[in-house]
C-alpha cells in the first residue's frame, strides 16, 4: 500500500503495510534509528514522535494514522545543523547514560516546552511521568529541561 507523509519536513511516499507500526517505517524504511524501541506497547514512551505536533507512541501507532500526516522524530528538532536546545541542555548536565530512552525524553519535553515555554518542575515531571528511564537518571532529566524552560543555560529559540 501507498502511503505519504512528511518526515521531519520531507515529504516521503512509502510503500508498506498499513498496519505497520510507525516506528518500523521510521528505523527500517527511512533509517532514522534515533527512535528507539523500548516495550512494543506504548507503555515506556521511548518510541515517542510527534504526529501533527502531538506526541504518540510510534511502537503502537499503525502508519496508516501517519498517512497525509506530518511526522517529527529526534533528528528533525534539530535545525539548520543546531542541536535543539533541549538537546544541548541534555548535554551541559550530563543526562546520558545508556541513552535508550533519551529520544523519548526529549520529543515529549519538546512538546511540553512548545506549549508551555516557562514550564515549571511539576509541570515537567507530569509531561515526563509516562517516559521510562531505566538508568534512573531524572533528576537530570528534569534539570536539563528546567534549564531550557527557565533560560538558564541553553538559548530557548526552537523549544
Amino acid at each position: 500500500m501507498a502511503l505519504s507523509l512528511t518526515v521531519n519536513g520531507e515529504k516521503r511516499t512509502l510503500e508498506v503495510d498499513g498496519d505497520t507500526p510507525l516506528l518500523w517505517v521510521i528505523r527500517d524504511e527511512l533509517g532514522l534509528k534515533g527512535t528507539k524501541f523500548g516495550c512494543g506497547a506504548g507503555l515506556c514512551g521511548a518510541c515517542t514522535v510527534h504526529l501533527d505536533g502531538q506526541p504518540v507512541r510510534s511502537c503502537s501507532t499503525p502508519v496508516d494514522l501517519a498517512s497525509g500526516k506530518s511526522v517529527t522524530t529526534i533528528e528533525g528538532l534539530a535545525s539548520r545543523g543546531d542541536l535543539h536546545p533541549l538537546q544541548k541542555a541534555w548535554v551541559e548536565h550530563g543526562v546520558p547514560q545508556c541513552g535508550y530512552c533519551q529520544s523519548g525524553q526529549i520529543m515529549s519535553a519538546a512538546y511540553l516546552l512548545k506549549h508551555n515555554p516557562a514550564a515549571e518542575r511539576e509541570d515537567i515531571v507530569a509531561a515526563l511521568s509516562g517516559n521510562l528511564c531505566r538508568c534512573g537518571t531524572y533528576s537530570k532529566i528534569i534539570a536539563a529541561v528546567e534549564s531550557v524552560a527557565s533560560g538558564e543555560s541553553v538559548d530557548r529559540e526552537g523549544a
